[in-house]
């Protein structure tokens, strides 16, 4: 297999690949899952959904579960690059279809879910993984309502129009697992400008956890990840986070392919729930530290470049 270019950047960077990173790493956790025969036992013939799958993540965790014998449904909005990955898939062996999905486009989101519907039935697994992360100082935001539109799009109403869609039939098969790659950011302190960014990745947490309490009755389950550090796209314009230990795609697909073996509700790094349990009593002084550090660092070259051209990708 050619190694992808996620594989390189986090080769590229010593900590994170050397074996000091990989011991923090492993410390920390969230563990993937080791033995991938149980993968396959749980995934095999199934149909599994992944959103966001063109890259990062998403693209190994199609990659994973096509390997354990799924059929995979890829769905994001670069169709082009999203035909070629699942071309690949093929070519090894695998089973995957690429739909192109826009989960600001309540339309997209509709076609996308009545295709599988009547093409496949009902999905075995539904891995809510498409996101948009933004980095931004409120003041850069004030003329660019797209910054509101695109985070809310992509990481709360569009997976809520997701989940609604696909939802019914999961609960009329009676058995099915969701997975949300929520982020670790959502059990921090709350810190200056990433208000729209934690906001609405918050605001999908808590729906999809009450979701899962109604449906759990029907057999349809849920495990939230709170994933940590992250060497993808979405992390690379902030650079001081390349030089800390984190996980590549290719582990983090294997936390998702444990949320679906093992089924518990919540994966997360240990300081996430270390954090969970301060913050609270925590929430005064926190507030005045943080936001202290905070007015003595800039934003991103990539975040002001994007605001002066009113561009608007994926952070």
């Amino acid at each position: 297999m050619t190694e992808h270019p996620s594989a390189r950047g986090r080769a590229d960077n010593a900590l994170a690949a050397g074996p000091l990173g990989q011991a923090i790493d492993w410390a920390i956790g969230p563990r993937g899952l080791r033995d991938l025969r149980q993968l396959r036992k749980s995934v095999d013939g199934r149909v599994v959904v992944v959103t966001g799958a063109s890259y990062g993540v998403g693209e190994a965790t199609a990659r994973l579960f096509a390997a354990a014998g799924a059929t995979v449904i890829l769905g994001a909005r670069s169709i082009g690059q999203l035909e070629q990955v699942a071309s690949e898939i093929r070519a090894e062996g695998g089973k995957a279809v690429a739909l192109q999905l826009d989960l600001a486009d309540e339309q997209s989101i509709a076609d996308f879910a009545e295709q599988i519907t009547e093409e496949y039935g009902a999905p075995e697994v539904l891995v809510h993984n498409a996101g948009k992360s933004l980095r931004r100082s409120i003041h850069l935001s004030y003329n660019r309502p797209k910054d509101l539109v695109s985070t809310t799009s992509a990481n709360y109403l569009g997976p809520m129009r997701l989940t609604l869609a696909l939802l019914p039939g999961m609960r009329s098969a009676g058995h099915g697992h969701i997975v949300n790659m929520s982020t670790v950011g959502v059990m921090f302190p709350v810190v200056p400008k990433w208000g729209f960014y934690l906001s609405s990745k918050a605001a999908f947490d808590w729906w999809i956890r009450a979701v899962a309490m109604e449906a759990r009755t029907d057999g349809v389950t849920l495990t939230s990840i709170y994933a940590g550090l992250m060497h993808t796209r979405m992390s690379a314009p902030s650079r001081w986070m390349g030089a800390l230990p984190g996980q590549s795609p290719e582990q983090a697909a294997r936390v998702i392919a444990k949320a679906v073996v093992a089924k518990p509700r919540t994966l997360a790094p240990a300081y996430g729930y270390l954090s969970s349990v301060l913050v609270p009593p925590l929430r005064t002084p926190l507030d005045i530290v943080i936001g202290g550090i905070y007015r003595k660092l800039g934003d991103t070259q990539v975040s002001l470049d994007r605001v002066r051209a009113g561009g608007d990708r994926a952070e």
